[in-house]
């Protein structure tokens, strides 16, 4: 596999797109091994390690990539395009160090997209410089793929402000996050359209996020409860009442991004499994001579390369042709984490017992990969999407 992780001389990219990931590479050869050491010993490990993540990033101006220029981004706008290549370059290297990337851009995205100026100087230049960790708090015990059924409220004040009461679960970066943007129901008119979001900082009074989720690939996750949480009129991001709108718009940037993540660890894994395949004999040849094999490598590469061109058309149309992607966002997140699962179960099988031995590579990803084909969308949810918009843009042909 090339040292690049997509193929950057195809149009979708620009100079400023081919020069970010050399930089990311430098970043991950030079600092990223001691930044993950211990990590895996503890939780409390593990949450200190995506904070030390987030603030060498920061350092390394790698953070750049979540936020615009006017506040000390990278590029002029919010890039999809390099958000995905970032992605996709470190999770190739460690979900860890994707995942810290990621999440700054996903907890600061509602801001960058449908904030006021006073908003978003107020947040995103900690972000890009890493002495902010943000977090994107929607999901519900009661409420994930459903957001409409979402319960927490948000109830507004006679005097001015805001009281935020329930749950929120699942939630990325919870316990270790300064800044939350909460979504919650405001009743301005039932089922989505009564749903607000909000900018509440970590400290606020009625916040408590100090419960863990243990999960298969250890990363900060957590419930994030509101009791009597009060905020002021200026939290507000864009009207009451838009939260939904606000919601779908960051993830129909943030699905393309999830799908680059997992073309990274698919990259990974059929970088593994091709060494392991030269390397192994069997029957007084090597693995890589068996047709069964080749047959095997073959759909990995086919599948990766098909996951690339998804995942950076969607970036691309995002970005250049400023249209909504709904279901080209969910087309690439949708493909490219299903192919990454089966890419890495072969990779697996390829390694035989030592695919399944804790600590190795391979069984590593295949723990990594699993979360992404149910979070910012599950499969069966975005097949849903793209057969209903498939459907819609057929009627629409129809009747013009």
């Amino acid at each position: 596999m090339p040292a690049t992780p997509a193929d950057l001389a195809w149009p979708f990219f620009d100079d400023g797109h081919r020069a970010l990931v050399p930089q990311l590479e430098r970043w991950i050869a030079e600092e990223l091994p001691a930044l993950l050491e211990g990590s895996e010993g503890s939780l409390d490990a593990c949450y200190a390690c995506v904070q030390r993540l987030v603030r060498s990033l920061g350092r390394a101006g790698l953070l750049r990539a979540c936020v615009p220029a006017a506040y000390g981004g990278l590029r002029e706008n919010f890039d999809v395009r390099s958000l995905a290549l970032a992605r996709e370059t470190l999770a190739r290297a460690s979900g860890l160090a994707d995942f810290a990337l990621a999440m700054q851009g996903l907890g600061s995205a509602p801001v960058t997209l449908f904030g006021n100026a006073a908003q978003k100087a107020a947040l995103l230049p900690g972000v890009a410089e890493g002495r902010t960790i943000t977090a994107f708090a929607l999901s519900e015990p009661d409420a994930g793929s459903d957001v409409a059924a979402m319960s927490a409220t948000a109830e507004r004040l006679p005097g001015g402000g805001w009281r935020l009461e329930g749950v929120k679960t699942w939630i990325s970066n919870a316990g270790i996050a300064d800044h939350y943007v909460i979504f919650a129901r405001s009743g301005e008119a039932p089922g989505a359209r009564g749903i607000s979001a909000f900018m509440v900082d970590a400290r606020t009074p009625g916040l408590d996020a100090s419960e863990r989720i243990p999960v298969i690939a250890p990363h900060p996750l957590g419930l994030v409860k509101l009791n009597d949480c009060r905020v002021g009129d200026e939290a507000l991001l864009g009207e009451a009442g838009q939260g939904f709108k606000i919601a779908m718009g960051t993830l129909d940037s943030f699905r393309t991004t999830v799908g680059a993540a997992a073309l990274g660890f698919a990259r990974r894994a059929l970088d593994e499994a091709v060494q392991r395949a030269h390397a192994r004999q069997m029957f007084g040849k090597t693995l890589a001579d068996f047709q069964m094999t080749q047959q095997k490598v073959g759909q990995m590469a086919v599948s990766i390369d098909a996951s690339a061109l998804m995942v950076y058309r969607a970036a691309w149309a995002k970005d250049v042709q400023q249209v909504r992607v709904t279901r080209e966002a969910s087309m690439a997140k949708l493909y490219a984490t299903e192919a990454a699962q089966q890419v890495i179960d072969g990779a697996v099988q390829l390694f035989g017992g030592l695919g399944v031995v804790h600590g190795s590579v391979v069984e590593r990803l295949y723990r990594e990969i699993r979360a992404l084909r149910i979070y910012e969308g599950a499969s069966e949810v975005l097949e849903l999407i793209v057969g209903a918009r498939t459907l819609q843009d057929a009627q629409g042909t129809a009747r013009g």
